[in-house]
């Protein structure tokens, strides 16, 4: 995760978590990555406390709120699941080789 520096305040982040449970992935969008990242380890997201531990595994920043909010969106479809895929290969490679 990046370092919290002042111009970092101006950044949103949609991000891809991992379940160690279930291998299951959660896909949020924030203004604090770290925060939301603690907060999900905490139990304090109900769609991911039963869940855990969890791994952030992929993340993008960007300055909009708006694309941002969009690229969440998009994950979300069925396209954007395939493009996450593509984008994990490796990860998911390394991690399970029967699935590569």
């Amino acid at each position: 995760m990046p370092g919290m520096t002042t111009s970092d305040k101006n950044f949103h982040y949609v991000y891809v978590l991992e379940s160690a449970l279930d291998g299951k992935r959660y896909i949020g969008m924030t203004s604090n990555l770290r925060q939301r990242f603690q907060q999900h380890q905490a139990g304090k997201s109900f769609a991911t406390a039963a869940r855990r531990p969890l791994s952030l595994i992929y993340y993008e920043a960007g300055r909009s709120y708006v694309d941002a909010k969009n690229r969440e969106k998009y994950f979300k479809t069925t396209a954007g699941r395939r493009s996450l895929a593509k984008r994990l290969r490796d990860y998911v490679g390394r991690r399970n080789p029967k699935l590569s």
